[in-house]
């Protein structure tokens, strides 16, 4: 009776480091997951965070203005736009903490522009040159600018950023696949000498397999309940430092990464648990020793 308690002791001990390394590897899984699902849409957010700045002669009449600006608005690259008049463009020059060139100037030397942001399909380096030439030749345009070498870079830099999260990914998949399958392994091991007995007093494979096959699907479904919700609260934490993940955060996807953990999960924890009790039903009862 003493050794069954001890049995049963060592059962659950291993029970539970099983679904802590399974819940440690899926959380960092679901980490990185979260990062590659909304690597595309952090591009495009941060492409349509540049801005384009159309300045203008001085002076000009409101009409014309108003026309210039109708003219812009329509065009289908634009995002959001606004009119920046001198005393905003100068309100804006005093929060930058420039100095005030009052006392030495009689008349506000900063021009009015119109700036706006372009939608992420619009932004790259030809179709930004080609936005430039055609606003140029405005009558009452003196100067389109834009911060080019960042637009220029800005593709590759994604680029390059995609293709390190994937490498990441998969590499830690890999190694997740390994560490949940020894995790397993050695779990299963407590319980070598209980699987062969059963098979020794006439048990079919079926019978056996199945409680411990039903305790690995209800372990990797824990573990990934668990890693999900470390996941989530993650997320949480994060947007409350940086408010602007709110409006980048794709649920749609974000659930599927849920799903695809927990999935995963009872996935990798069967196939793991199945082989192990198959491989102690075909060894020797001295081989276990």
């Amino acid at each position: 009776m003493a050794e069954r308690t001890k049995a049963v002791k060592r059962g659950k001990a291993s029970y539970f480091m099983s679904i802590l390394g399974v819940t440690l590897v899926l959380f960092l899984l679901g980490i990185i997951g979260w990062l590659v699902i909304n690597t595309r849409t952090l591009g495009q957010h941060f492409k349509e965070e540049v801005e384009v700045n159309v300045y203008l002669r001085d002076p000009l009449a409101a009409t014309d203005s108003t026309a210039l600006v109708q003219y812009i608005a329509s065009k289908p690259y634009i995002k959001e736009y606004i009119f920046t008049t001198k005393e905003m463009a100068k309100a804006k020059y005093l929060a930058d903490g420039n100095e005030s060139w009052e006392g030495v100037l009689t008349e506000n030397p900063l021009p009015q522009s119109i700036d706006f942001k372009l939608k992420s399909a619009y932004l790259n380096v030809d179709t930004l040159a080609g936005i430039k030439a055609d606003l140029e030749k405005q009558t009452y345009v003196t100067e389109v600018s834009y911060p080019e070498l960042l637009v220029g870079g800005l593709d590759s830099k994604i680029q390059v950023v995609n293709w390190v999260l994937l490498g990441v990914s998969l590499l830690l998949l890999l190694a997740a696949i390994i560490l949940i399958d020894n995790t397993i392994r050695l779990a299963m091991f407590s319980n070598r000498f209980t699987i062969k007995t059963m098979q020794m007093v006439g048990a079919t494979r079926w019978f056996i397999t199945r409680p411990h096959d039903l305790r690995a699907i209800l372990n990797g479904a824990i573990s990934g309940v668990i890693a999900s919700v470390a996941v989530l609260l993650i997320i949480r934490s994060a947007k409350r430092m940086l408010p602007e993940l709110e409006a980048i955060q794709d649920n749609t996807q974000l659930s599927f990464l849920f799903i695809g953990m927990l999935l995963l999960g009872i996935l990798i924890t069967l196939v793991s648990t199945h082989t192990s009790v198959l491989k102690y039903l075909k060894k020797k009862l001295d081989d276990l020793y």
